[in-house]
């Protein structure tokens, strides 16, 4: 039998039960830890899963599915890695030993699970060149958490280098469409509450339970002034990356968007390879993960999976150091709960991917040797 720590999977059965008896109004959809605070994708998921588990009672069949849904992201992540050109074979045994990993999954019952899945479907798709079948997965897993948005600006940037200016909107528009429509039932009747709880970017989460920053004192980590510079810090770093490294291929970002608004992307789209498209997806994710106010235990399923990616695709570290990364990473995420050294040494690690990708091959262009 599996262990569990159902806290949790409670709220979100107390959620959606209140959907499935009829309340449409976010503001009085809640459990025990809290109003509903995500868009209504993770209201229909978990509503097919309060049936499939008899009201949430049955938690052992819950987990068994999230064993399969952990199965099945495996498999779309492999398929992300063996369409690399410079990932050698050993680093998929990585992806496969976090302890913290497969708790979210086959403990926790996590959301999380969900958007991800969705969300490296929706990169796998972008390697195939099926664009809009990678915008609908990409609005699905964003449908489910909102922490999907910290891909948006490599979303936007793969999609203008490769389809230009006008058909980029198309798909843009088609992102929020989806989002509409699944929001509809929300949306006729208590539009304002939806907008308020599902995509409430003000929100502050509780100091005690972050695993970063917490060798701030909590005065400065829940104020408006820390967020707003680790906003300005979070939009310098993408325009930094944008401007200095995502686009030399482009001849930089004015040539890009001149061919991407006159239509001449031929020799732009070229530069969109598999592992362009991968590189950039992950860099804008963890950019945004090393600029969090919060990073919650479940928030590592975010990147765990693309941190080998980043490590051997586009850092020149030593082998060596990128397996010590990755294992100090994975003990300040098992610390429970964090503390002080352990938060300041995940920044400490953060940052030293962050400055290697910057060093390194931002791009995702430079091929090599496998190891």
């Amino acid at each position: 039998l599996f262990l569990d720590t159902e806290i949790d999977w409670k709220a979100y059965m107390q959620e959606v039960s209140g959907f499935l008896n009829g309340e449409r109004d976010y503001m009085k959809l809640r459990g025990d830890t809290g109003p509903l605070v995500y868009p209504a994708g993770f209201v229909y998921i978990y509503s097919v899963l309060y049936y499939f588990t008899s009201e949430g009672v049955n938690i052992q069949r819950g987990q068994y599915i999230f064993a399969i849904l952990y199965l099945g992201t495996q498999y779309v992540i492999f398929k992300i890695y063996q369409s690399s050109r410079k990932i050698p074979p050993y680093v998929l045994i990585f992806l496969s030993l976090s302890k913290r990993i497969h708790s979210i999954y086959v403990l926790r019952l996590f959301n999380d699970c969900f958007a991800m899945v969705f969300l490296y479907s929706c990169i796998w798709a972008m390697i195939n060149r099926k664009w809009t079948l990678s915008c609908i997965l990409y609005s699905f897993a964003l449908s489910i958490k909102m922490n999907v948005l910290l891909f948006f600006p490599a979303v936007g940037l793969i999609l203008f280098k490769s389809l230009g200016a006008w058909k980029t909107l198309f798909n843009l528009i088609l992102i929020k469409l989806i989002q509409i429509i699944l929001a509809l039932p929300f949306l006729m009747e208590h539009p304002k509450s939806y907008f308020a709880r599902a995509f409430e970017f003000s929100r502050v989460f509780i100091y005690k339970w972050t695993v970063n920053w917490k060798f701030l004192d909590e005065e400065t980590f829940i104020s408006g002034e820390f967020a707003k510079i680790l906003l300005f810090g979070h939009v310098f770093v993408l325009m930094g990356f944008l401007f200095k490294r995502w686009c030399r291929s482009d001849n930089g970002v004015f040539n890009l968007l001149y061919n991407g608004l006159f239509g001449n992307i031929k020799e732009t789209s070229k530069s969109v390879t598999a592992d362009h498209i991968v590189t950039l997806m992950l860099t804008s994710n963890f950019i945004g993960i090393v600029l969090s106010r919060t990073l919650h235990y479940q928030f590592y399923s975010w990147y765990f999976h693309g941190l080998p990616f980043l490590l051997w695709h586009c850092t020149k570290l030593p082998i060596f150091l990128r397996c010590l990364t990755l294992a100090v990473i994975e003990y300040c995420w098992n610390v429970y709960p964090s503390t002080m050294e352990s938060s300041l040494t995940l920044l400490l690690c953060h940052l030293i991917v962050l400055i290697n990708l910057w060093i390194g091959d931002a791009e995702g262009e430079r091929v090599k040797k496998r190891e």
